[in-house]
């Protein structure tokens, strides 16, 4: 675990407290946006998500049948959610999956298709382009943002099924309660097979993860806490082994970048096998012999140069007949790939963690590939001193992007 301490800090690297993450008064001072509890609501949000969009009644959607193609719209966290749809649903579902992340909707867009419309603020300009340009053409429509938002009156207007979600969190620290009503409107189509017992122990994987990653638990014992630091003051490498692990790792990627402010590379164990995993002997990689000390402590000395710091997610839970049916690979030989992978940057001196998904369905095991980084992103911002909840530079960007009214 590499530890960065001293008053002075590091040349070239902004300090690291790390005393601060097993400081639960400290940690509570240091978030005061109280996004570490935003996120421990995860299980909660999947069950207030649930009783919320079995009040708004999806039963209509399965009345002109399956659709010919399913456009989930929207950006950032939104667009995500059509990511963990496409990866829950598999290679067996019988409907292509679009997470479309720019306004309006695809040409091909019409009346045999669905389009779902997802902000958490109910404001994106994103989805409502998007829902106003699929009630045009005659698709199917489902909205999903915050009640009594811009988003909500489209979806009236256009006599749609909207899923109000209350907005209590920023939309990163909201994609469970943005994600349920997607897959429940995705069941509805007959698209996916999703027993209610999936999304009850999903929750139940969620509640126990937050226990686990709780501010009280020191980091020793903390998975996120350890993680983080393992992170600090590096480039994060974050591999995902199967389909739905590489969802986890850009989910980890875009929390690294808005919470912590770090720069990531995230994707999958295939594309890094395929070119990729020369980052491991790039300019942040291994070092050259020359440049080894092989008398040195290796977790000692190391902190003055950026180094790269390599994340697996491990998804070992697709099944050989999925594999072929996505085009993808048995589980044995992503296993060898993971491996294979380690070993190269064990041997280049990168240090490298893998984080195995567990539980049964896909969605919780997605869950728990997802929980724990989660955290990690916001106590690695909490040890730089960063306010994980407030990102100045993403409300300047939307001000400068705003048009200008003529002088």
């Amino acid at each position: 675990m590499t530890t960065v301490n001293g008053d002075a800090g590091v040349s070239g690297h902004r300090w690291v407290n790390e005393a601060l993450l097993d400081d639960p008064q400290g940690l509570e001072e240091a978030d005061p946006g109280m996004m570490l509890r935003a996120l421990a609501s995860a299980g909660a949000q999947v069950r207030e998500s649930m009783a919320l969009t079995a009040e708004a009644d999806l039963s209509s959607l399965s009345e002109e049948g399956r659709p010919r193609a399913v456009v989930i719209a929207g950006v950032g966290t939104a667009a995500r959610t059509g990511d963990v749809l496409a990866t829950v649903a598999g290679p067996r579902c019988p409907v292509p999956v679009l997470s479309h992340r720019s306004a309006g909707v695809p040409g091909w867009v019409g009346a045999g298709d669905v389009v779902i419309a997802v902000s958490a603020s109910g404001r994106s300009p994103e989805a409502l382009a998007a829902a106003a340009a699929a009630a045009r053409r005659g698709a199917r429509l489902v909205a999903v943002g915050a009640p009594n938002s811009e988003l909500a009156a489209l979806a009236e207007r256009a006599r749609a099924v909207f899923v109000p979600v209350p907005r209590r969190a920023p939309a990163r620290a909201s994609l469970w309660a943005l994600t349920v009503p997607v897959l429940l409107a995705a069941r509805a189509l007959g698209m996916i097979r999703l027993a209610e017992a999936d999304l009850v122990e999903t929750a139940a994987r969620l509640d126990r993860e937050a226990e686990r990653c709780r501010p009280s638990a020191e980091s020793f014992v903390n998975p996120a806490k350890s993680l983080a630091l393992n992170l600090a003051n590096s480039i994060p490498v974050i591999w995902g082994s199967s389909p739905l692990a590489a969802v986890a790792a850009r989910r980890f990627a875009d929390t690294l970048s808005t919470n912590s402010r770090y720069p990531a590379v995230a994707g999958s164990l295939g594309e890094a096998g395929r070119g990729r995993v020369g980052l491991l002997d790039g300019v942040y990689g291994g070092l050259a012999e020359s440049e080894r000390d092989i008398f040195a402590d290796p977790e000692e000395g190391q902190n003055e140069i950026t180094r790269l710091r390599l994340i697996i997610l491990r998804d070992d839970g697709m099944d050989d007949e999925e594999a072929r049916l996505s085009g993808g690979e048995p589980a044995a030989v992503e296993a060898r790939r993971a491996a294979a992978v380690a070993e190269l940057a064990e041997r280049r001196g990168v240090r490298c963690t893998v984080v195995a998904a567990e539980g049964v369905s896909p969605l919780e095991r997605l869950a728990s590939l997802i929980a724990v980084p989660d955290f990690a992103s916001v106590y690695l911002a909490i040890a730089h001193g960063f306010d994980p909840m407030a990102v100045p530079a993403v409300t300047e960007m939307k001000e400068l992007s705003m048009p200008r009214l003529p002088g």
